[in-house]
């Protein structure tokens, strides 16, 4: 008998993080071990010249975060990151820490996307490729919705100014992780034969 086939079915509305036992210790695990990633995923960081932000694999981390563990721990383990960042942890994007950097909206937005990604995941939308796809762009709207008027206010551009700046450099990157996202969390639940 393969392994797919002796899978138990997994109750509906199940993240990938539902697959380990429960407990409150794995919850506060996985919660600071994806504040962690994400920290770990934003040293992945290079500022191009004319960028108002660097290109990280932030973005990507938080999302991946929000979509495996769901909205309520995506949410807090994302709410982590920010505020340890913001208390001085150098884990922002290039070691940055402090409240005072222009690219913070794109963490509070980061937060906001991981429980929504997390949310449509209990609904099944990391079970397909296209149903991932729709989580990601979701996930990524509201990233660039908190973090471009964010980048206007701190540096004083204009909204188009920072749209331009601050998001439309960004935009072949953001499908790129996405399209590895397409790839990774489908065939993780195919490899577990564990498909809604």
């Amino acid at each position: 008998m393969s392994a797919a086939a002796a899978a138990v079915p997994v109750r509906p509305g199940a993240v990938l993080a539902d697959l380990l036992p429960a407990s409150r210790v794995r919850d506060a695990a996985l919660v600071v071990g994806g504040a962690a990633l994400t920290g770990l995923a934003a040293q992945l960081s290079v500022q191009p010249p004319g960028f108002a932000v660097p290109i990280t694999g932030q973005t990507f981390a938080a999302l991946l975060v929000g979509t495996a563990l769901g909205a309520q721990r995506g949410f807090l383990s994302l709410g982590l990151y920010l505020l340890a960042g913001v208390a001085g942890a150098p884990w922002f994007a290039g070691g940055a820490s402090g409240f005072a950097i222009p690219s913070l909206g794109y963490v509070i937005g980061m937060a906001l996307a991981a429980a929504a990604v997390g949310a449509l995941a209990r609904r099944g939308a990391d079970r397909s490729v296209l149903r991932t796809a729709g989580a990601m762009a979701l996930g990524s709207a509201i990233i660039y919705a908190v973090g471009v008027p964010y980048l206007a206010l701190a540096t004083g551009m204009s909204l188009t100014e920072a749209v331009a700046a601050g998001m439309i450099p960004f935009l072949v990157g953001d499908a790129v992780k996405a399209g590895l996202a397409m790839g990774v969390l489908p065939v993780a639940w195919k490899l577990l034969g564990r498909r809604g």
